[in-house]
């Protein structure tokens, strides 16, 4: 399975300027698809997505909705859902999955191996997949998760700034403490 960050084909954004991979590595990224007529991404996955994004520090995690179209296509155009992001008020970066084919799935979809919405995916500051979920997932598990992300990747930096406050003792003589 390839980089998530780097398998998201957009054609759109909305709530954002268009970000890429190297404007997420580093960050625990949350990505929801979704599609405006799925009623479980209307009940639980989009207000999850806003709550996430909503409680979580936006510096270390990054939510992005993916409007990843595979069926009714006629209905779900950019204005439909522009239309659907102002009504349910939803704040965080949105892309518009790229197809290959007019009314075929979406790119993304095929490329991360998704089955339909909604899909959760949690994805940590290396890029790699930590959580691949098809249906909803409790407040709870996934709130958990994240903060296990958040935790290693303080762990991370802490020992990277340990190790560079080891190397910073030595001194031009080279005598090192």
């Amino acid at each position: 399975m390839p980089n998530a960050l780097t398998a998201l084909t957009p054609t759109q954004w909305f709530n954002s300027a268009p970000i890429d991979g190297s404007d997420l590595a580093g960050h625990i990224v949350v990505l929801g698809t979704f599609q405006m007529l799925c009623p479980g991404c209307v009940t639980n996955g989009l207000p999850q997505l806003q709550r996430i994004h909503d409680h979580f520090d936006k510096e270390q995690v990054k939510v992005i909705g993916l409007h990843t179209v595979f069926e009714h296509h006629a209905a779900m155009t950019p204005v439909s859902l522009a239309a659907f992001i102002h009504e349910y008020r939803l704040t965080f970066p949105i892309a518009v999955d790229g197809h290959d084919e007019e009314n075929g799935p979406s790119l993304s979809m095929k490329r991360l191996g998704l089955r339909g919405t909604p899909s959760l995916l949690l994805i940590d500051s290396a890029g790699k997949i930590r959580l691949h979920q098809f249906g909803h997932v409790s407040d709870l598990i996934v709130g958990a998760a994240i903060q296990r992300l958040v935790d290693e990747q303080s762990e991370i930096s802490a020992n990277i700034s340990a190790e560079s406050e080891e190397a910073s003792v030595c001194t031009v003589g080279g005598d090192c403490k």
